[in-house]
């Protein structure tokens, strides 16, 4: 279905506009549609995307490494791993090179955990099954296209 059609808005003030639209549409789209993958397992997208990150990793990493890996950098990663450790998925670590600081690991739970989600793995690429791998590739080269772009500070 056509973005028109989904939002009920005929007009946009350009297609760049439309585009902007439709770009926040599809991720609230696709944020909503894996959320019953993670509702399965018990976890939220950026527990979820803690736990990538950190098993990923395959080594301890601090709260400041993890918030600069994150999909969604405007999460409270203390309080999102704190979650994670009541949830025994991720535990804190006395850091090697400073002992005053804490490092986070995941736990074999969480591995288990992250083991359980790729059964759904297929499902979740399957929210792009209506366009094909040379299609995908255009998608992430525009993406990253636009992330590139210069921005300007905003003028009180």
């Amino acid at each position: 279905m056509s973005l028109e059609n989904e939002i009920n808005q005929s007009k946009f003030r350009n297609e760049f506009h439309k585009s902007v639209i439709n770009l926040i549409y599809t991720c609230n789209w696709v944020m909503e549609s894996n959320k019953r993958y993670f509702e399965k397992v018990g976890i939220t997208h950026q527990q979820f995307n803690i736990l990538r990150i950190l098993k990923g990793a395959g080594k301890p990493l601090s709260t400041l490494q993890i918030r600069q890996r994150m999909l969604d950098r405007m999460s409270d990663t203390s309080r999102i791993v704190d979650r994670l450790i009541k949830k025994e998925l991720v535990q804190k670590v006395p850091c090697k090179s400073d002992r005053r600081l804490v490092d986070i690991t995941i736990t074999e739970t969480g591995l288990a955990l992250l083991d359980e989600m790729d059964k759904y793995s297929d499902q979740m690429d399957g929210l792009l099954s209506n366009i094909t791998t040379e299609e995908a590739e255009d998608l992430n080269r525009i993406l990253d296209k636009i992330r590139n772009v210069q921005t300007e500070p905003v003028e009180a």
